[in-house]
């Protein structure tokens, strides 16, 4: 029983003090000023598409899966990319690279720090 006690109490402690996963290690502020480029295309709001499709829910999201958009490229909706950080990064670098046939017209952001700093303001902004 004692071992069992004090497993239990070596789990709730090690839970106490690991780390909460974070935003985006990036600056959410410098972030939205650098959303600024994308706002002819893209918002944050929810149901409000442009060019682009609405950023609203991006995160845990299937590419090419807003139903009130219809203007995905084939690769994009065939992509099987799930949005998250770790996917959103190369995408914003260079949207060409990740999927060839994608329709959004944009070079990249390519400095890591940026793209880092955006996906920060994304993921707070987007929720």
């Amino acid at each position: 029983m004692r071992i069992a006690a004090r497993t239990a109490l070596a789990a709730v402690i090690l839970l106490a003090v690991a780390p909460f996963p974070a935003l985006a290690d990036g600056d959410p502020a410098n972030g939205e000023k650098l959303f600024r480029q994308c706002k002819a295309c893209h918002t944050v709001e929810a149901g409000k598409n442009r060019v682009g499709p609405t950023l609203h829910d991006l995160f845990g999201r299937k590419a090419g899966t807003v139903d009130s958009f219809a203007n995905y490229s084939e690769g994009l909706k065939a992509s099987g990319i799930q949005w998250n950080a770790a996917t959103l990064d190369p995408y914003l670098a260079n949207p060409k690279a990740v999927i060839p046939d994608s329709r959004m017209a944009f070079a990249g952001v390519a400095k890591p720090e940026d793209r880092a700093d955006l996906i920060a303001y994304l993921e707070a902004a987007t929720k």
